[in-house]
């Protein structure tokens, strides 16, 4: 059986939920560098997060299984300052903590600190801590989904 990447994510988390589901759907599926991402956050990025790897025959009925998983979720959440459902959770390496994680990270060796997260509207632009925080949202960011 060959295996192909369909999806990737940066916590084990949204990693098991949408596994779960494809399992549960009867798709032939597994999760590519879990452990690594779980025992130290900061190489994230540099493995390109967890992968959920799912056999050739079965990705496109896997797509469009996570995809309709990933629509109900958004209907769920909705950005306090435009009312949009366009919004994920992102993390933004541009912020200080986030630098001083990765420095401390690198310094202490294995001792790593996840990256701070915030919610971000793709149709406003704005960033909040919470769903439901209206005050003083962030500046505008870009984000490549892939």
């Amino acid at each position: 059986m060959q295996f192909v990447p369909i999806w990737s994510y940066d916590n084990y988390v949204s990693a098991h939920i949408a596994f779960g589901r494809l399992q549960e759907d009867g798709i032939d599926c597994w999760l590519k560098d879990e452990n690594t991402v779980t025992i130290d956050p900061i190489l994230t990025n540099a493995v390109g997060g967890i992968k959920l790897m799912v056999e050739v025959k079965q990705a496109e009925e896997a797509l469009r299984i996570l995809e309709t998983l990933q629509a109900e979720h958004r209907v769920t959440r909705t950005c306090p300052a435009c009312g949009s459902h366009n919004i994920e959770l992102v993390s933004s390496p541009r912020k200080p903590s986030n630098w001083l994680s990765a420095l401390l990270t690198f310094g202490f060796g294995s001792y790593a600190v996840p990256a701070e997260k915030d919610y971000h509207c793709f149709d406003c632009k704005k960033e909040f801590k919470s769903l439901d925080d209206d005050t003083n949202p962030g500046e505008e960011v870009s984000k490549n989904p892939s």
